[in-house]
């Protein structure tokens, strides 16, 4: 699933217009309702770039420019994230930066991992905190 979220960075970076290929996560239990709650509150603008389309389509993923920027919600937890590892905070969700895999960020919560791919002329720290907001929305507690 990892090399679904690279080769959609990579089909990005070059220059394929259209709809992209990723591949949508399967969500369990609770990361299913907050799932389908992300879905709602995802803007149609990031960072500059405009909401696209993806194949197959499914309600737990989102691109936006092309898919030089992506998300998929209910992915599993990062293989390569420790118990020890620290997050990094950003606008009060917590994120991990994949050590191996520079463009790769996965937002921790407490109902489901929210995996978002970043390339081209995009910088993370403003795409994670544009999606901060809804991401930290999704958990069942917060209304």
């Amino acid at each position: 699933m990892r090399a679904a979220a690279v080769l959609l960075v990579l089909l990005a970076l070059a220059g394929c217009g259209g709809t992209v290929q990723v591949e949508p996560p399967v969500p369990q239990g609770p990361a299913v309702a907050a799932c389908d709650k992300l879905a709602t509150l995802l803007p149609q603008t990031l960072d500059g770039a405009p909401r696209g389309t993806s194949t197959p389509e499914s309600p737990y993923v989102a691109v936006w420019g092309d898919g030089v920027i992506a998300l998929r919600c209910g992915v599993p937890r990062p293989a390569r994230m420790a118990p020890t590892d620290q997050l990094q905070e950003i606008n009060g969700v917590g994120w991990f930066p994949d050590p191996e895999k520079p463009a790769l960020f996965t937002a921790v919560t407490d109902a489901a991992y929210v995996e978002v791919t970043v390339g081209g002329e995009h910088t993370a720290a403003e795409v994670l905190a544009d999606l901060s907001k809804p991401v930290g929305q999704i958990s069942p507690q917060t209304r």
